[in-house]
């Protein structure tokens, strides 16, 4: 897959809080830790990524094991405890429902 410079414009940037740098004469993408909940929902799949190449790497687990974890990530994920959040939609929803409860309770 090509990927085009245009594909990483400011929008890219600014939802997934990357940019380009280099690291030890190497082109890599950087996080930008001012992403609040995007920089931590990338930084923890990107952690629990390199934790299971290390593993490969140190053959404590196959390239059987490695694709499995890969393809089905989180589900197969055992060094982090995820939880689902529910959608901005149904938290309102929730939330409208609460303090109409409430108003009818007094």
């Amino acid at each position: 897959m090509v990927i085009q410079p245009a594909f990483f414009n400011s929008s890219f940037i600014a939802r997934y809080g990357l940019g380009v740098g280099e690291l030890d004469g190497e082109v890599c993408l950087r996080l930008d830790k001012s992403g609040g909940t995007t920089y931590v929902e990338l930084f923890d799949l990107l952690t629990a990524w390199q934790k299971q190449a290390a593993k490969l790497a140190a053959g404590e687990i196959t390239k059987e094991d490695y694709d499995r974890w890969r393809y089905r990530y989180p589900e197969f994920d055992t060094e982090n405890n995820w939880g689902k959040i529910p959608s901005k939609e149904l938290s309102d929803a929730v939330q409208r429902g609460v303090k109409k409860r409430g108003r009818k309770d007094e």
